[in-house]
């Protein structure tokens, strides 16, 4: 049976479901602190965080028996998390807060820090807050005037903190895409060169028959 059904659902052992849920826990704390409790954007933040999760272990699990289904899985993972970028990026827009370019150094620098769990993407926030807006970290020249070493803990709450964790949790959703992007290319490939369940279901058959020959 295992020419049959080859190992599966080792998802957990996945980067790309482990950034997945970091995002997804991350999300989670963002919008109970950031965002209204009643607001639709709320729910829809945190489903589409969840749903990038909930997709790439289903399609681990379903890829014992249906190759295509793990790819369908694995892009609709990909897709919820588009969709949660969008969200995060009209949360900075909205508020005239910065969205940091590719080339701002906080972006490797969070991805350097290899963070697993929300508290270890909060206290990387935490730490930048306090030097924020200095040497043009920010990108956001109004932000960055507003900010010194003598900002009130307020300032930081308003402006800061909602900032710099937004930011950091775009990153990590670039990340966990391109994880996916990978994922799905690698599963496409093998698709192709060794088919899925029916193929396998096939040869094993064929294999059979012989030996009885």
């Amino acid at each position: 049976m295992s020419d049959l059904i080859p190992k599966h659902g080792g998802y957990r052992n996945l980067k790309s479901f482990q950034v997945a849920q970091l995002c997804y826990d991350v999300t989670v704390r963002f919008c109970d602190r950031y965002v209204n409790k009643f607001s639709r954007t709320k729910d829809q933040m945190v489903q589409a965080a969840r749903s990038g999760v909930q997709n790439i272990a289903e399609g681990s699990l379903a890829s014992a028996t249906s190759k295509k289904m793990e790819l369908k899985l694995t892009q609709v993972a990909r897709a919820s998390l588009e969709e949660l970028k969008l969200d995060y990026e009209d949360f900075l827009r909205q508020r005239g807060l910065a969205q940091w370019n590719k080339g701002n150094p906080l972006r490797q620098a969070l991805i350097d820090q290899r963070c697993i769990t929300a508290d270890n993407v909060a206290a990387w926030v935490k730490a930048v807050s306090r030097f924020y807006g200095q040497d043009g970290l920010s990108g956001h020249s109004g932000l960055s005037d507003r900010m010194s070493t003598k900002s009130t803990e307020s300032t930081r709450s308003t402006h800061i903190y909602p900032e710099i964790s937004a930011n950091a949790v775009l990153i990590l959703i670039a990340v966990a895409c391109s994880l996916l992007d990978r994922q799905v290319e690698r599963l496409a490939k093998d698709f192709e060169n060794n088919g899925g369940f029916t193929e396998r279901l096939y040869r094993v058959r064929s294999a059979k028959r012989r030996r009885f020959k």
